[in-house]
């Protein structure tokens, strides 16, 4: 598998999402310090809201093979400065979480992350399992076994 890296907000639905891709249960939990699985960095949301922490996550996306900017279907607003995806030399892909909540504004969601240079956006609800064989068939390597998972 290739190794991902989710960036985004506070509460975007990362942590959930690697329980998900991971086949786990899904509980809540936050993220305080950057969590290295063997196919998923998960990284605290404060780390895309405080401006001293942003670097770091330039320095972590160096250890991924893919970028992942997170946003769930219901912000109210983007963090993320248009063009960002330029920043790493990574391939950076866009993943809309929460997709099935009442207030979900996909069309929105989509519009931010095509402006920050996603070109691949992923449509995810991590409690549904909507969306998630697609990323997950894309982080496959072609030496993968057909039903591996992220762990």
């Amino acid at each position: 598998m290739k190794k991902l890296i989710l960036i985004g907000r506070v509460a975007a639905g990362k942590t959930t999402l690697t329980q998900a891709l991971k086949g786990e249960q899904i509980s809540y939990c936050k993220t305080q310090y950057i969590h290295y699985h063997d196919t998923i960095i998960d990284t605290p949301g404060e780390y895309t809201e405080v401006h001293a922490l942003g670097a770091a996550l330039a320095l972590y996306a160096y250890e991924a093979d893919i970028v992942g900017v997170v946003i769930s279907a219901d912000e109210p607003f983007c963090v993320f400065s248009p063009g960002i995806a330029s920043l790493v030399n990574r391939e950076v892909v866009g993943i809309c979480t929460g997709i099935d909540k009442p207030t979900a504004n996909v069309p929105q969601v989509t519009r931010w992350l095509k402006l920050l240079g996603c070109t691949k956006i992923f449509y995810i609800s991590s409690y549904t399992g909507e969306g998630l064989d697609e990323i997950i068939a894309y982080l496959r390597e072609p030496s993968d076994a057909p039903d591996a998972r992220p762990v």
